[in-house]
């Protein structure tokens, strides 16, 4: 653990409590897509399989249960309570061209060829693309609610500090290797660079946050 690794889980899970909060105050999930919400729930569950077995730490078996919960209840808001303001329409990217890839990767790329590390490695692979869907969805309808521009701010940030994690461990960690992680991370930090430039801007001249078509 170091201070780059618990901003960025402070900055992952108030992401999400932040979506939370949106949609429970509002009562409704317009701009939040489903289909990266269920992406995430996927990353999570192929990824905390072994919650049940393999106890690394009291902070990392909570943190493990937060984000399964959560997931869950986001797409039981947006699928049940207040299925009625989900924007279908424009949440229309088809995550198979996200999936099947990340599925693939897997299979060729993976720290060993065993069930449980390809699902590890297809979390991973799939965390890297499953905000696509979002990015889609509110390019498609232009501006974007506060809330939901903070939420992606902040999953956007725990990224780009596990980036800092990483090159932290990398120069005071002998031996030290995870270059799966490594890729999959700054291409992910990478898709949320055009987001970072309209949401800074949007904030430093305060105007409306509008992504372009």
């Amino acid at each position: 653990m170091n201070i780059f690794r618990i901003i960025g889980d402070l900055m992952h899970l108030s992401s999400i409590l932040m979506l939370l909060w949106k949609i429970r105050a509002t009562k409704s999930c317009a701009g939040v897509s489903l289909k990266t919400q269920e992406m995430y729930a996927l990353v999570f569950v192929t990824r905390y399989l072994d919650i049940f077995w393999n106890f690394s730490s009291l902070y990392n078996s909570i943190m493990k249960i937060i984000f399964l919960g959560t997931s869950f209840a986001i797409i039981y808001f947006i699928r049940m309570k207040y299925r009625h303001s989900y924007d279908k329409e424009h949440d229309s990217f088809r995550v198979v061209f996200l999936i099947g890839p990340a599925l693939l990767l897997a299979l060729v790329f993976n720290p060993e060829f065993s069930f449980f590390e390809i699902l590890w490695a297809f979390s991973i692979y799939l965390e890297a693309l499953a905000i696509l869907p979002q990015l889609f969805l509110l390019q498609r309808t232009g501006e974007v609610e506060t809330l939901t521009s903070h939420y992606i701010f902040a999953l956007g940030g725990y990224r780009a500090f596990y980036l800092l994690n990483w090159i932290y461990r990398l120069a005071t960690e002998p031996g030290y290797s995870n270059w799966i992680v490594w890729i999959a991370g700054f291409v992910q930090t990478v898709l949320y660079m055009d987001f970072f430039y309209y949401y800074i801007q949007s904030k430093w001249y305060g105007k409306k946050f509008v992504l372009p078509a």
